[in-house]
């Protein structure tokens, strides 16, 4: 007889906007339609129903002894480093028996740039799709925002991920609450480095009270300064990539695979304009200061790769 696979369970931030936490609740519904193997299950840390440890328990009620879970997040902040952590460790003594492996968050994944590249697209009407037609536009990408350094730094690596091979003038950071700059912030240092055309590009994968704030300022910021036109694109919302990706996830959380940061790396993945990278064999790189025999005339600048010494 074979095991099972382990069972799928999503964790949600959660909202107080019903529409967003019906958002999650869809897209959790979504992934039970496409993987009918698998027992799959959504719940919330805060804010929204149901909460996380109601769909363990209901996953344990369907016989389910073992599952991955994947935190529905683009960053790693607290949520995804000490809450549900936490939440499952007390899950883990409310039922005996029952073991999970935990996944990495969402971002900032090529595919997931893919779906925000499009979004750009829409809200600018189509009319930039190439980069020879993105030289005037400024992108300010916007976060959640947190008090942990290192989640507000994953949103600067989305933002200089997105600029890569794309062609936009550049691609600015603000964050909608616990860290700065703010969106009115952000806008100005975006309009104080000449910039003539702004999307602000919400980083959020489902509508929300913090989607909804950033739209409402960035239209207030507008107001205040005609000369500028700004537009605001939509979230990423439940896209095929998302889930495709959200999938990715448990599998590796299943096999153990938590690898270093391949998700954005030139020789594992096609990225706009380092396509002929992906594949190439790495070879050993030698600096001309190193250990002073490998200093031949040809390595200037240390970007030669080194050839069979």
């Amino acid at each position: 007889m074979t095991t099972p696979p382990p069972a799928l369970l999503i964790a949600g931030h959660g909202t107080r906007d019903e529409a967003g936490a019906e958002a999650f609740r869809a897209f959790v519904r979504e992934l039970e339609r496409r993987r009918p193997d698998l027992p799959v299950a959504g719940g919330f840390i805060e804010l929204s129903a149901p909460p996380l440890g109601e769909a363990v328990s209901g996953l344990v009620e369907r016989g389910v002894r073992r599952f991955a879970a994947v935190p529905l997040m683009l960053v790693s902040a607290g949520h995804a480093k000490g809450d549900i952590p936490a939440a499952l460790a007390r899950e883990k003594e409310r039922h005996p028996g029952i073991s999970y492996a935990y996944g990495r968050p969402l971002g900032p994944h090529p595919a997931l740039l893919d779906v925000l590249e499009r979004r750009l697209d829409e809200a600018l009407g189509g009319t930039a799709r190439r980069p020879a037609d993105r030289s005037d536009v400024t992108v300010l990408l916007v976060g959640r925002g947190s008090t942990d350094p290192d989640a507000n730094a994953e949103v600067h690596k989305a933002a200089r991920l997105l600029w890569e091979g794309r062609g936009y003038a550049g691609v600015e950071t603000a964050f909608v609450s616990l860290a700065a700059p703010d969106v009115p912030s952000g806008l100005d240092r975006c309009a104080k480095l000449g910039a003539r055309r702004i999307v602000v590009l919400p980083y959020f994968l489902f509508t929300g009270v913090l989607p909804d704030r950033v739209r409402r300022q960035a239209e207030g910021w507008a107001e205040a300064h005609p000369e500028t036109e700004v537009r605001t694109a939509d979230v990423i919302g439940p896209e095929p990539e998302l889930l495709d990706l959200v999938l990715e996830r448990y599998e590796e959380a299943v096999k153990g695979d938590l690898r270093m940061n391949c998700d954005s790396c030139v020789y594992r993945i096609a990225l706009p304009g380092f396509e002929d990278k992906v594949g190439l064999p790495q070879q050993p790189h030698f600096h001309p200061d190193d250990d002073g025999h490998h200093g031949h005339g040809h390595h200037h600048g240390g970007h030669a790769h080194s050839h069979a010494h």
